[in-house]
């Protein structure tokens, strides 16, 4: 299904980026390793481990979706028990075993052997970047389990999954905000990380770590397992008619109001706001934390303000247009008198609903923690130009079939070239506002300015890129 999005030998290109991006690093590391420790390095990479796990685990919510969608010409192998006799637990488990497997050699495998490769260069040990990639593997496994267990304990229980996600979060606030608890006390991986080589000797302490996350890992999904229901069966929903209240609300919209007001009650209905909220929140999370760890870990004199953290949130709402192609399937809409331009622009007006004031309410939010609120009359502005833009372009690029951005190397390179190139510029731009304001306002006016016309052309631009696309596969 992955290699379907482009091609079997191009689908071979994503892991080949990562393993030029891995060589790339390790062989500059001789340069930042004389400013930066290295086991604040090791920090920041297990935490970026761990979350991109914890983001691509949550499949435990999927049980359902994925047995209302086991219909036409293409099916699910998890949804067999159904049909067969098997096991959903089974099943699962296997889903589990293969994402594993799947990530190991799309990134893992091809991070390491970047590494190796840079050993002319970095003059890293073979034997160290062994043991990274063993302790990088606890670090993802552990939120991919984590992950795992928690979309599970969803769909059995939502008070018990607000209880455990406050356990969780916590703990980590424990470590990030109270310095309580030290950071490999939760990030297993971490943990052996900083008991092998180059860190620290190998002994005892780094097999006693590596049992400790094997068995974190192990209890996770063994709970997991355990919460996967015997059967999926739809839910039992009584609804009123609620289309025509919303469409009434919407008449400003004219020919998009029918089927924009479709597209929220079946956001609604689906419960996918949760799954959206919290795939917004994990790179924010990310963000903070990065920041908090450079200017308070490395205490590093990076002017970060509200500006900087405007233009990150722009740019993240992207992954809630995924969600939005995500709800349900797009096939039936082949029998309708619709174009698939017109449910993009649809969609897009479903994204912007969504997402504008949380955005906003999220820069103010820390603007006010910071004591930067100072900057919100520019900060703002630049919060929705770079989240219209990003969305707007990912829409362009990518249709209604999102997804396929990560394998298809073309339309990769294309979103991280218009992504970063106005990313990075708005940031060190936000860097300079207080040294030198009048140059940074006005390069930060002028990128804005670009954004737009940017927007406006790729926006034009829908119809005729995606005018003759069908609806299915």
């Amino acid at each position: 299904m992955h290699a379907s999005y482009t091609s079997r030998r191009m689908f071979l290109a994503f892991p080949t980026f990562v393993l030029l991006l891995s060589f790339a690093t390790g062989a500059a590391a001789p340069k930042y390793l004389t400013v930066t420790p290295l086991p604040d390095l090791l920090l920041v990479l297990h935490v970026a481990i761990f979350l991109y796990g914890l983001s691509v685990g949550a499949f435990g919510f999927l049980g359902r979706q994925y047995q209302e969608r086991a219909t036409g010409y293409r099916n699910y192998l998890v949804t067999q028990p159904s049909l067969l006799p098997m096991s959903f637990k089974r099943t699962f488990l296997g889903m589990y075993a293969r994402d594993a497997i799947f990530y190991l050699l799309l990134i893992l495998l091809p991070m390491t052997a970047g590494l190796f490769l840079s050993i002319p260069f970095s003059h890293f040990r073979a034997t160290s970047i062994l043991l990274l990639f063993g302790a990088a593997m606890i670090s993802f496994l552990a939120g991919m389990s984590l992950s795992f267990f928690m979309s599970t304990l969803y769909v059995r229980s939502v008070p018990a999954f607000v209880a455990a996600a406050g356990v969780v979060a916590g703990l980590f606030a424990a470590y990030a905000v109270a310095r309580v608890i030290p950071a490999n006390a939760l990030l297993p991986g971490l943990a052996v990380q900083l008991s092998v080589p180059p860190v620290a000797p190998l002994g005892a302490d780094a097999l006693a770590n590596a049992a400790a996350g094997i068995a974190l890992i192990l209890v996770f999904v063994a709970g997991a397992v355990a919460l996967v229901s015997d059967q999926y069966e739809p839910k039992n929903a009584y609804a009123g008619d609620e289309l025509p209240g919303i469409e009434r609300r919407l008449a400003r919209f004219r020919t998009y109001r029918t089927l924009l007001a479709k597209e929220l009650l079946d956001l609604k209905r689906s419960g996918t706001p949760v799954k959206m909220f919290f795939s917004f929140v994990t790179p924010l999370v990310f963000l903070a934390f990065t920041v908090w760890f450079v200017r308070y870990g490395l205490e590093l004199p990076i002017g970060f303000n509200t500006v900087f953290y405007a233009a990150m949130v722009g740019f993240f709402g992207v992954s809630l247009y995924n969600w939005l192609n995500n709800v349900d399937n797009a096939d039936y809409m082949a029998t309708l008198p619709l174009t698939v331009p017109h449910v993009i622009r649809v969609k897009l007006l479903a994204y912007l609903l969504l997402t504008m004031g949380i955005s906003a309410a999220f820069v103010v939010a820390i603007s006010l923690m910071n004591g930067d609120a100072r900057l919100l009359w520019i900060a703002l502005p630049v919060m929705f130009v770079t989240g219209l833009y990003s969305v707007v372009m990912t829409a362009y690029l990518t249709g209604l079939r999102t997804n396929s951005f990560l394998f298809d190397p073309g339309v990769l390179f294309a979103f991280s070239a218009m992504s970063m190139l106005p990313d990075v510029g708005l940031a060190v731009l936000s860097f300079t506002i207080d040294a030198a304001p009048v140059f940074a306002i006005a390069g930060i006016a002028l990128t804005l300015g670009a954004l737009g016309l940017g927007t406006l052309i790729l926006y034009r631009g829908i119809d005729r890129k995606w005018a003759r696309a069908a609806f299915g596969d």
